[in-house]
């Protein structure tokens, strides 16, 4: 978040995010939610929602949407919701994103989200959840990460 929140170092994980999601700031939002098209939807300690939806612009070759959108989303939820327990002058990186598809998404499928959980966040690893769901709670993929956690 160094260039997109040049104070950071004084702020803590969840200072930051809110700082990067600030809707009076919106170029500060990161390039890959511009680039699919999802944004935050709500966030606090140990926990972060993304939301976005999908349309033929994320396609894959056989007509539906492609996995790797819902990995992002869900890597994004996961690793803001560890990044929201971290102490200034900490940082995180993944170690591990497992992804489990549970029914394909299209166009048709309408606004999805997806929530990030801190399962245990320690001094040099951090274990969080994801789900991917739609409007009517309808669960299109899990994800499992493992994350370290550093100091900067």
């Amino acid at each position: 978040m160094n260039a997109i929140v040049p104070e950071r170092a004084a702020l803590s994980g969840l200072e930051q995010l809110r700082a990067v999601f600030d809707p009076a700031h919106p170029d500060r939002a990161p390039g890959i939610g511009k680039t699919l098209g999802f944004t935050v939807l709500e966030m606090e300690e140990g926990r972060v929602v993304f939301g976005g939806a999908p349309d033929e612009r994320v396609y894959n070759p056989l007509g539906t949407v492609h996995g790797g959108y819902a990995a992002t989303l869900l890597d994004s939820a996961v690793g803001c919701a560890v990044h929201s327990t971290l102490q200034a002058g900490q940082g995180y990186t993944t170690l591990e994103l497992k992804v489990a598809y549970h029914r394909a998404m299209t166009k048709d499928t309408g606004p999805v989200r997806a929530e990030g959980r801190v399962v245990k966040a320690g001094r040099r690893a951090a274990f969080a959840e994801g789900r991917l769901t739609d409007a009517q709670g309808r669960l299109y993929a899990t994800a499992t990460s493992t994350l370290l956690v550093f100091d900067k």
